[in-house]
C-alpha cells in the first residue's frame, strides 16, 4: 500500500528466517479454482470492512497510513486456520488451508481496503464538498460556489465502480514481462510471500499462533482504553485525553503534546524510525519555530484580525508550505523512478533497489534452479489471455467515458477519453518503479493529472474537472502497482495468477461497496473537516488548494508565501538529493520531506505519538531483537485495529446522539 507517507515504510522481517522460505517442490498444487474458497471471501469482506474502517480514521485525521499487509495475512491465517481446527474437532470434512488460498484472501484484502485510499475520501474526493469551500473562503479566488459536490453514497460508489477495475486490466497482459523476464523485485510483495510461506510450515505455524494471541491482547487493550477515553471527552473537541496538556499548557497551544492515541503509536511501531523522527522535525520547525514567527508578523504581512482557519493569514501559510513540501518531494522521486526505470528497461536488467529486500537463501543452487522452474511453470499454465485483458480495459473505458461526465458535468467526455489513453503509461512507469524501489507514486500521478485537468478547463469548472480526473489517474496507477505487487507474491508462494486476478476483482467490488458505505459511517456521525475537531480531513484543503493553483496560479497567496514555498520547494528537493547521493551510513540519518510536511498543516501532537512508539521500538531493539522482530508488527496491528474497532461504537454513539458524560479540561490556575 503506499500514500503520502507510507510508501517510505522500508522493509523489515518479522516471521522470517531462512528455515522457514523452502517452498515444498512436490507439494500438490490446488487448480485455481479451488484457490478460491467461499470461507476465504467471508473472510475477505470482514477483514476488508475493518481495514477500510482504519484506513477511512487515519486518513481524516493525519492522512499517515502504513502496510496492514502483514496484519491481512496473519488474520487471514489466524481465522481460516482457526475454523478449519474447529470444524474438524467437530467432525466436520473440511478442505485443508493452503498457502495458495491465504495468498488469495490477502489479496482479496488489500485490494479492498486498498480503495479507502485511493479512492479519494480523505482527499480529492472530500476536497469538493461544501465544508472545504467554505473553510478555503467564498471570496477566495478562484474558490467557486458552482465548484461543490458534497459526498452521497449513489454517486461515490456509482463512481468508485466505473474507475476502480480499469487499473487491474491495464497492465495484467505484462505480468510476464515484468514479474519473469524482468525479474522485478517488488519488496512488498516479496516480504508478503515469504510471510504466506513462513505460515504453512511446522515452526512457522507455531510462531504464527503466538503472534495472533500477541495481537488479540494489544487490540484488547487498545479498545478499552479508548472505551475509557470516550467518557471523559465530552461534548465538542476540547475535552479528554485527546487534549491532554502533557507537556505544559505553553507546549499545548503550539499542539506538542502526547493524546493517549494507540492508533499512532501503532503506526510509530510499523513505520521505520526514520520517518517518525522526520515527522517530529516537520513538527519541530513548523510549530516550534515558524508558525510562532510568522504569528509575530501579524498586522505586517497579514491582517491581525482574520480568523484561525482564513487563507489570507497564518493558516494560508501552513498549507501552501505543506504543499511545496509535497510536491518537492513528489516530483524529485517521479523524476527519479522516471530515471531508473529508463535506465534498466535499457540495459535490460533490474539489479538494485532503494529499499532493503527480503530475499530467500538457498544453499543448494539446485534446489533453488527447481523451485524456480516450479514457479515460472505455475505462473504461465494459469495465463489471462491478452485478448481479455485489453478488450476488458477498452470497454471498461467506453462505459466510465460515458458515465463520468454524468457524475461530473465538469469533466467533458473527451477529457476522461484522454485520461485512459495515458494512463497505461503511466501505470507501467509506476509499477515498474514499485518493483525496483518498493515506492509507490500514485499520488504523484494523481496531482500532475489534477495540475494539467485544472489549467486545461479554465476558471469554468476547472477545480471540480481536476479533483476528478486525479482520481481517475490516481485510481488506475494504484491498483495497476497493487496488482503487479500481487502477482510477485502469487509467483513465489505458486499461486495462479488467475486466481490472483479473481481476487483482486472480487476484492476491487467489495471495496466499491464497502469503502463508501465506511466512510458514510464517519460522515455522518462525526464533523467532518472541521479544522479543529478530530476529523481534520487535512488532504482536503491541500488538494482543493492545488486544484485552484492549477486555475488561478499564484496571485492569490499571503505576503511573502510565495518565497517561503520557493525555499521549502528547493529545501525539499536537495534534501532528497542529499538521500541519494550520501553513503547510506550517512543517508539513513536525513529526514523525509514528505514526512516532515504532514505536520506544518495538522500539529505536532501525532508527531508526538509516533515518536514514543519509535522510541518504544528502538529500546525493545536493543533489549531483545528477535523479540521485537517476531512481535512488534503483531503488537501494533493491535494497536491500530482496537483503536480502529473502537470507531464503530463511538460512531453509532454520535449518530443517537449519545454524549460522554464527563468533560475533563485543563486550564491555567492563574
Amino acid at each position: 500500500m503506499g500514500t503520502e507517507v507510507a510508501s517510505a515504510v522500508e522493509i523489515s522481517e518479522p516471521l522470517l528466517s531462512p528455515e522457514k522460505e523452502h517452498l515444498d517442490c512436490g507439494e500438490k498444487i490446488p487448480p485455481w479454482r479451488e484457490q478460491i474458497t467461499v470461507r476465504g471471501l467471508l473472510v475477505s469482506a470482514v477483514l476488508g470492512a475493518l481495514f477500510c474502517i482504519i484506513t477511512h480514521k487515519l486518513n481524516l485525521t493525519v492522512g499517515v497510513i502504513p502496510s496492514l499487509n502483514v496484519a491481512a495475512g496473519l488474520l487471514g491465517f489466524f481465522f481460516v486456520k482457526s475454523w478449519t481446527e474447529f470444524a474438524s474437532r467437530i467432525g466436520l470434512c473440511v478442505k485443508p488451508f493452503t498457502r495458495q488460498e491465504n495468498t488469495v484472501i490477502q489479496t482479496c484484502v488489500v485490494a479492498c481496503y486498498g480503495l479507502a485510499f485511493s479512492g479519494g475520501f480523505g482527499s480529492y474526493m472530500l476536497s469538493m464538498d461544501q465544508r472545504t469551500y467554505e473553510l478555503i473562503g467564498a471570496d477566495y479566488p478562484g474558490n467557486r460556489a458552482e465548484d461543490v459536490k458534497n459526498p452521497s453514497l449513489s454517486w461515490m460508489i456509482g463512481f468508485m465502480f466505473v474507475v476502480s477495475f480499469l487499473g487491474l486490466f491495464s497492465l495484467v497482459a505484462l505480468r510476464k514481462v515484468m514479474v519473469i523476464d524482468y525479474k522485478l523485485t517488488y519488496p512488498s510483495g516479496t516480504a508478503t510471500a515469504l510471510l504466506i510461506n513462513s505460515f504453512h510450515t511446522n515452526t512457522g505455524a507455531e510462531l504464527a499462533e503466538k503472534q495472533v494471541r500477541c495481537l488479540g491482547k494489544y487490540l484488547s487493550i487498545s479498545f478499552c482504553w479508548s472505551c475509557f477515553k470516550w467518557f471523559f471527552s465530552g461534548v465538542g473537541d476540547s475535552c479528554g485525553f485527546d487534549n491532554f496538556p502533557s507537556l505544559g499548557l505553553a507546549a499545548f497551544k503550539n499542539t506538542f503534546y502526547f493524546d493517549f492515541s494507540p492508533t499512532y503509536v501503532g503506526c510509530g511501531l510499523i513505520c521505520p524510525h526514520i520517518v517518525n523522527c522526520s515527522v517530529l522535525l516537520g513538527a519541530i520547525i513548523s510549530w516550534g519555530f515558524l508558525w510562532p514567527f510568522i504569528t509575530t508578523k501579524a498586522g505586517d504581512w497579514y491582517p491581525d484580525n482574520l480568523g484561525s482557519n482564513d487563507f489570507k493569514g497564518l493558516y494560508g501559510y501552513k498549507v501552501f508550505i505543506a504543499i511545496s513540501l509535497i510536491v518537492g518531494d513528489g516530483l524529485y522521486n517521479l523524476i527519479k523512478i522516471v530515471v531508473i526505470t529508463t535506465r534498466e528497461i535499457l540495459n535490460a536488467r533490474s539489479k538494485q533497489t532503494s529499499l532493503p529486500l527480503v530475499t530467500p537463501h538457498q544453499d543448494d543452487e539446485s534446489s533453488k534452479l527447481l523451485e524456480e522452474k516450479l514457479q515460472n511453470e505455475t505462473f504461465i499454465r494459469d495465463s489471462i489471455p491478452s485478448w481479455f485483458a485489453a478488450s476488458g480495459y477498452i470497454g471498461l473505458a467506453a462505459i466510465s467515458t460515458a458515465t463520468i461526465p454524468s457524475i461530473f458535468p465538469q469533466m467533458k467526455w473527451y477529457l476522461v477519453l484522454a485520461c485512459y489513453i495515458f494512463a497505461p503509461a503511466l501505470a507501467f512507469c509506476n509499477s515498474y518503479g514499485t518493483g525496483l524501489t518498493d515506492w509507490s507514486l500514485a499520488s504523484t500521478y494523481g496531482k500532475i493529472g489534477l495540475f494539467i485537468f485544472a489549467s486545461l478547463v479554465g476558471s469554468k469548472g476547472g477545480v471540480i474537472a481536476g479533483l476528478a480526473a486525479c482520481g481517475v489517474m490516481m485510481s488506475i496507477v494504484s491498483t495497476a502497482a497493487d496488482l503487479m505487487q500481487d502477482f510477485k507474491t502469487g509467483y513465489l508462494t505458486l499461486s495462479s495468477p488467475r486466481s490472483m486476478f479473481v481476487s483482486q476483482l472480487i476484492g476491487t467490488a467489495l471495496g466499491c461497496i464497502i469503502a463508501p458505505l465506511t466512510f458514510w459511517l464517519y460522515w455522518t456521525a462525526f464533523d467532518i473537516g472541521s479544522p479543529d475537531g478530530v476529523y481534520k480531513a487535512p488532504y482536503a484543503v491541500i488538494y482543493r488548494e492545488m486544484a485552484i493553483l492549477g486555475v488561478e496560479g499564484f496571485s492569490a497567496l499571503p505576503k511573502h508565501c510565495l518565497e517561503l514555498c520557493s525555499v521549502f520547494f528547493v529545501a525539499a528537493l536537495i534534501i532528497n538529493l542529499l538521500r541519494d547521493v550520501t553513503p547510506k551510513n550517512v543517508s539513513q540519518f536525513i529526514p523525509i520531506p514528505m514526512a516532515m510536511a504532514v505536520p506544518f498543516y495538522i500539529g505536532a501532537y501525532f508527531a508526538i505519538d509516533m515518536f514514543i512508539g519509535t522510541v518504544i521500538l528502538f529500546v525493545w531493539e536493543r533489549l531483545n531483537r528477535k523479540e521485537m522482530e517476531d512481535y512488534a508488527g503483531a503488537v501494533a496491528s493491535g494497536l491500530i485495529c482496537g483503536d480502529g474497532i473502537w470507531t464503530v461504537p463511538s460512531a453509532i454513539l454520535a449518530i443517537f446522539r449519545i454524549d460522554p458524560p464527563i468533560c475533563m479540561y485543563f486550564a491555567s490556575s492563574s
